[in-house]
């Protein structure tokens, strides 16, 4: 028989990795694709004609994730705290703050880079003092590119040996070579 081993968001770049107290019962794997339907240009049907842009990142939707500790009473609200880091803007690079990104992993299985894009949790029960001892958290994962994360406006300059070789005169020689 194999080993329970639970289902983890591993931080790519923050010291708060979350492992989840139960395991999801369900994923949810969601993606779409972009377009753009001009409304002057029909098709001969009469339709807009469709141009099609891009596909959009994978979504992860992970459901009611059940955060628990009745038997010992301690309450969850540790553990809620750990989700609510995930959508913090707390790291900064190169001057701007964005929220932590992540690898969603199972076992053996990487699912996802991402970043949660969505948190909603609810607490369902309560100790007679007001302690919270359940509650379940819905998760929306988006993937992203960690390789292409600098982003607009965190384009890295070329180095001046670049910047020398790349000239008009460079590129018409290059141009007349080929």
């Amino acid at each position: 028989m194999s080993e329970l081993v639970k289902a983890k968001l591993h931080s790519i770049d923050s010291p708060f990795h979350v492992e989840f107290m139960f395991n999801p019962s369900q994923l949810d794997f969601s993606r779409s694709i972009s377009l753009e339907q001009s409304e002057g240009a029909r098709t001969e049907k009469g339709m807009n004609k469709t141009s099609f842009k891009y596909p959009n990142p994978y979504t992860l939707t992970i459901s009611n994730i059940l955060v628990e500790n009745y038997e010992n009473g301690a309450g969850v609200s540790n553990k809620i705290e750990e989700f609510k880091k995930t959508v913090e803007f707390g790291v900064e690079k190169n001057g701007v703050k964005r929220p932590p990104l992540y690898i969603f992993t199972w076992g053996n299985q990487t699912y996802l880079k991402c970043f949660v894009k969505t948190l909603k949790y609810k607490i369902t029960l309560f100790k007679p003092d007001g302690t919270p001892i359940r509650a379940f958290v819905d998760l929306t994962l988006e993937e992203i590119d960690v390789t292409a994360e600098k982003g607009p406006g965190n384009t890295p300059q070329p180095q001046t040996p670049q910047r020398q070789q790349d000239s008009r005169t460079n590129r018409t020689n290059t141009k007349k070579s080929k």
